[in-house]
């Protein structure tokens, strides 16, 4: 069988071809096309939000600059949760001057404080990011039960609700995980006996008066809605069908039904990077335990049932490990986690962040625990984004491809709307066997070489006869290696803060332009251990 011919990266020095894997495109990706608006999207920890966001008089432009990266190349803003465990924890004190003060009890958590007060002045970091749209959490954990949570949700939901009130409204929350609530290793804050009625008793009080200061305080914000029920994953104390068969939505105000999701935990036995992260199926199992409780839940509400969402997720709970949530590799696990969501009906899939965090995309402030810049994950989004890109405008569906190894996988978008409707408009390629680029070689004289790394070439029959002759565009998702934590591009760009605050910058020590032709009906294309790839089908070849 005759293969096209392709420009690709350079097998060079240290560098071998290994196998060849051809594959026949489908003719659509069989899902149902969607329109993806800010698919990718993040999560902000509530105590760490004025971190990334800054307040009125000192905006974070770095923060602002790498949302709106991600923003012109998928056509929409991602969307902003603000939340997380510590929007619990969060009292108002309407005499407070700062926005947010926190202490921190390292036998509950040495990564965020658990006794926080917030002032009026936390609500201004909601008006920094112009056309960025941001969702508020409001504290159930101690809301429901005690009397200052209570009040404060009384004081706060009318000052979140002005601010958010000038198209900057994505939706509200009203609790984080409460399915731990009685269990939390924080400290629990229900009783043992907590259970899905209980719950949706609370919760409904609580949106209800939400409903009546925000209508009363913002009238035209009309019905406020919230995404719910931010549990934190399948099969822990309440159960999601449960919830909705006790009427969690019986006011129609549920518009998306998030859940939360990490692959597995920081100090977890047995998690490695090449394992646990960068292994397809792990990935697909862990994703596909969502999908099978929205089934149950869609069995319930029927047509009814809001659009599915993660809510929080990221590599590792409890803030990720050093060495596997800020690497490289865990860029490339991100690109494979978010495109399979996509493919099996989330509608979007906000990571999580928050300051110091070792799984964030960014470090948006300077601390003696992390250094301001961009983190390794931030690539794998503006990755994902280019394969979704202008999706809000040109709607796609995202399909899967059935490669041999766990340490790789494929994914198609067909577009799904107008003249364009099937056809091929993109293919990543997501090689995640590891490579390291570091070689411990204490004590050795001469220190020893790295290990030979390898390309795999793939080869794709693709489906429509029209696209014979076409240009496809190759960009690249590009480090020294899985353990990689800095030196890392896409198509060659950079988004390092030291070189235009997160403003992406072309390198010219990485190649780009790269381009190869449908022939014969067929497209290959080699792509490195521990890198991925993106083919775009442009245009016929004059």
């Amino acid at each position: 069988m005759k293969l096209a011919a392709t420009t690709s990266i350079a097998v060079g020095a240290g560098m071998a071809v290994a196998d060849a894997i051809q594959l026949q495109l489908p003719a659509s990706s069989g899902a149902a096309g969607q329109p993806f608006d800010g698919y990718v999207s993040y999560s902000i920890e509530f105590s760490s939000f004025p971190d990334f966001a800054g307040n009125a008089s000192n905006p974070n432009l770095f923060s602002y600059n790498l949302i709106n990266n991600l923003g012109k190349v998928m056509g929409t803003n991602p969307y902003i949760r603000v939340g997380g465990n510590t929007q619990d924890y969060a009292l108002y004190d309407a005499n407070q001057k700062e926005a947010l003060v926190g202490i921190y009890n390292i036998s509950r958590s040495p990564d965020y404080p658990t006794t926080i007060t917030i002032g009026k002045a936390y609500f201004e970091s909601y008006r920094t990011w112009p056309g960025v749209k941001l969702s508020h959490g409001f504290n159930l954990g101690l809301g429901a039960t005690k009397p200052e949570g209570w009040t404060t949700l009384q004081q706060t939901a009318p000052i979140a609700c002005e601010a958010l009130s000038h198209d900057n409204l994505y939706t509200w929350e009203y609790g984080n995980e409460p399915d731990l609530y009685s269990t939390s290793s924080q400290g629990p804050v229900r009783p043992k006996d907590w259970n899905e009625a209980t719950y949706v008793e609370q919760w409904q009080n609580g949106t209800n008066k939400i409903r009546e200061l925000v209508q009363k305080a913002c009238p035209k914000l009309a019905d406020p809605t919230f995404m719910a029920p931010s549990f934190a994953g399948v099969g822990s104390h309440l159960n999601g069908p449960k919830t909705f068969k006790a009427g969690l939505d019986d006011n129609n105000d549920i518009a998306l039904f998030s859940t939360h999701n990490y692959i597995s935990g920081a100090g977890s036995p047995g998690v490695t990077l090449q394992g646990t992260l960068m292994n397809h199926t792990r990935t697909k199992a862990s994703v596909n335990v969502h999908v099978n409780e929205y089934n149950q839940i869609h069995a319930i509400t029927g047509d009814k049932t809001p659009p599915l969402m993660f809510g929080e997720c990221n590599s590792l709970y409890n803030q990720g490990r050093p060495g596997l949530s800020n690497t490289f590799g865990a860029a490339l696990w991100g690109i494979d986690f978010n495109l399979y969501s996509a493919s099996v009906g989330f509608k979007r899939v906000h990571m999580h962040m928050g300051t110091n965090y070792r799984y964030q995309a960014w470090q948006p402030v300077e601390t003696d625990l992390a250094s301001i810049g961009t983190k390794a994950p931030y690539y794998g989004s503006m990755a994902v984004a280019a394969m979704l890109r202008n999706s809000a405008s040109h709607p796609v569906s995202i399909g899967t491809l059935a490669l041999p190894n766990d340490a790789e996988s494929g994914y198609t978008a067909h577009f799904t709307s107008g003249s364009k409707t099937g056809k091929l408009a993109r293919v990543m390629i997501i090689n995640m066997r590891g490579y390291n680029s570091t070689v411990d070689g204490a004590g050795l004289d001469p220190l020893p070489k790295p290990p030979t790394r390898q390309v795999r070439t793939y080869s794709f029959q693709v489906h429509d006869a029209a696209a014979e002759g076409q240009v496809v565009q190759i960009q690249r998702l590009l480090a020294n290696g899985s353990d990689a934590i800095t030196g890392i591009t896409y198509d060659g760009w950079s988004y390092n803060r030291e070189l235009d605050m997160g403003k992406p910058v072309r390198l010219h020590n990485v190649t780009i332009g790269e381009t190869t032709t449908v022939k014969n009906g067929w497209v290959t294309v080699d792509v490195v251990d521990s890198s991925a790839a993106l083919l775009s089908f442009t245009k016929k070849c004059t």
